[in-house]
């Protein structure tokens, strides 16, 4: 499956701007998820045999196999109802911000082939909250789903990092209600001032807040923080230590880096950089923060899989599910089918 994408697909692909095959790949994705028949057929050959192998329950919730689609691919809610018709078992969307913005100027979006990565930095380009809630209202609600769904929240470009926390609450407050779980991304490159709200004092202003409007709440989120690959030791420790002052569910790790390791030493683009060049760095994240945690605290892997070995390394590391996104850009549409029946043979071995 991989060889003909590779060998036919990729390259038609890979003759358009980046941020354009992106979005076909979303129109495409949009149009599945309209007909019904086909989409059906589609999760029924990407579906893990129910029989062979158990679901995967992880933030309370059922996960019908380890991988998932990272946010940033699917920003609007457009296409994630087809997710699980490409073998998907959990889908992310966004980044979305509490006010509709255009991103950064273009082109904003950069492919590597030959290093299996992208740099972008397209800066949280999406239709807001509001929007993004309107679209989510009319599409399967929790319960109603074939696979989880989680909604990734970031600061609103205009906010002032003073006036971040008010506007996380506001996306908050019209999101909470369709997500299966929620993410902070504080850890995004590409807005600016965004990563302070990694440091200590104003994360556990975030997150005093946040969890204070989940409490006030009638069902409660699952809450996680997603973080960077470019972090030190010590300030992750001092993330951890107010993760858990706060009980939040679980992290994401990591980010896109702006690292510019080997190859990317000579590559004058700013961004974050993605792919095979972070999977080193996010490994060695997750199984830092297992360690730490003494396993307790539930991560989602996410950085450079572009293979069974990788995707199986981050959960070796600690990882509960994975994520992927630049791995689908150079091995298609069923590479989630493709780890997720690698991971599942392996748990059962």
């Amino acid at each position: 499956m991989f060889s003909v994408y590779e060998k036919m697909i990729r390259p038609v692909l890979f003759r358009q701007d980046s941020e354009r095959a992106h979005e076909l790949g979303v129109d495409a994705l949009a149009l599945l998820g309209q007909v019904a028949p086909l989409r059906a057929w589609l999760e029924r050959h990407s579906r893990l045999d129910a029989g062979r192998y158990a679901p995967v329950r992880v933030l309370g919730l059922e996960f019908p196999n380890r991988v998932g689609l990272a946010a940033g691919f699917d920003k609007n809610a457009r296409a994630w109802p087809a997710a699980a018709a490409l073998g998907f078992g959990h889908v992310e969307i966004g980044t979305v911000t509490a006010l509709a913005q255009d991103g950064n100027p273009k082109p904003r979006m950069f492919r590597y082939p030959a290093e299996e990565a992208v740099i972008n930095r397209m800066g949280f380009n999406n239709q807001g909250a509001a929007a993004v809630a309107a679209r989510l209202a009319t599409q399967p609600g929790r319960g109603a789903r074939k696979i989880p769904l989680g909604v990734n929240l970031g600061k609103s470009k205009v906010a002032d990092i003073d006036r971040a926390t008010e506007d996380y609450l506001a996306s908050f407050a019209r999101l909470a209600d369709f997500a299966d779980y929620l993410v902070l991304n504080v850890s995004s490159p590409n807005t600016p001032g965004l990563r302070q709200l990694q440091d200590e004092s104003r994360l556990r202003e975030l997150l005093g807040a946040i969890t204070g409007a989940n409490r006030a709440r009638a069902v409660r989120v699952p809450v996680l923080l997603k973080i960077a690959p470019d972090l030190t030791w010590p300030q992750i420790d001092a993330v951890l230590a107010v993760i858990a002052e706060f009980g939040l569910d679980g992290v994401i790790a990591t980010n896109t880096t702006l690292a510019r390791p080997g190859f990317f030493s000579a590559v004058n683009e700013a961004g974050g950089l993605s792919g095979a060049p972070v999977r080193r760095r996010s490994t060695e994240i997750v199984a830092y923060i297992a360690r730490a945690t003494a396993g307790k605290l539930p991560i989602i892997g996410v950085g450079g899989i572009t293979d069974v070995i990788g995707a199986a390394e981050k959960l070796d590391a600690g990882a509960a599910l994975v994520q992927v996104y630049t791995g689908m850009i150079y091995r298609g549409p069923f590479f989630a089918a493709e780890l997720a029946r690698g991971l599942a043979s392996r748990d059962a071995r």
